[in-house]
């Protein structure tokens, strides 16, 4: 059996989950407003991206304004928020803020979020939204992410990194049909209208809630970033099913 979530009872009685909750100057807000954070800098040296977290918060956040020297302080609050719902430190009223400032600022966010940022607000909706369809497509924005992360980390890893794709075989699934498992087969490079008619429906749902907006700037990232879809996108050539 795969390994469980904690109940709330027990969730209760972690020792943990309480000394990773306490904090003097974390969980303050911001006594200006959105619009004026936004005009302010993050102040603390030289950059340097987390990795892991304390389970002192204020800690945490201290290492997090390292992460976010010379980006605005609306960033920094948009990070802020998340790890205080993942920590489920008042989630009702941050989400709540965490929405309103999405609400007011997407374009900004959207255009100055790294994509690992955004996925962590897509993890803050999937927990936290009352909305069914917001909670799915936000899931389908880690669910993605996480999927490329694991194909270009097995990438590195592998001991020919980087591979080369074989012309023989580009040639053979261009005219032949080649099994994967469960009924899936190989990608046809350079005409496939998988991902065209994949990137339609997202379009489709992008209004509905600000995590389809996300939905779309992060895929739109991942053809630009090295990732499979970058190279799957150079190779393709048949205008009218092209995906990007």
């Amino acid at each position: 059996m795969p390994p469980r979530k904690k109940s709330s009872f027990e969730n209760f009685f972690s020792l943990k989950r309480h000394r990773r909750r306490l904090s003097r100057t974390a969980i303050n807000v911001p006594t200006v407003d959105f619009s004026t954070l936004k005009e302010q800098i993050v102040e603390a040296g030289i950059p340097k991206q987390t990795r892991g977290s304390h389970d002192e918060l204020d800690r945490h956040f201290a290492a997090l304004r390292a992460e976010f020297s010379g980006q605005s302080e609306l960033i920094f609050e948009h990070a802020r928020l998340n790890v205080m719902l993942r920590r489920e430190i008042s989630p009702e009223k941050n989400y709540s803020r965490l929405a309103e400032l999405y609400r007011l600022e997407a374009p900004y966010l959207l255009k100055n979020l790294n994509i690992r940022w955004m996925v962590s607000a897509c993890d803050s909706i999937a927990d936290w939204d009352p909305d069914p369809v917001a909670r799915a497509t936000a899931l389908s924005v880690t669910i993605l992410v996480n999927t490329i992360k694991i194909i270009e980390s097995e990438r590195y890893l592998s001991a020919d990194f980087p591979k080369e794709m074989e012309p023989e075989r580009i040639e053979n699934v261009v005219t032949n049909l080649v099994p994967l498992f469960e009924g899936l087969s190989v990608f046809t490079v350079g005409t496939d209208d998988t991902l065209r008619n994949m990137r339609w429906r997202m379009e489709a749902g992008k209004r509905v809630h600000f995590s389809g907006a996300i939905l779309i700037e992060v895929f739109d990232r991942l053809q630009v970033n090295d990732t499979v879809y970058a190279r799957f996108r150079a190779m393709h050539h048949r205008q009218k099913t092209s995906w990007w």
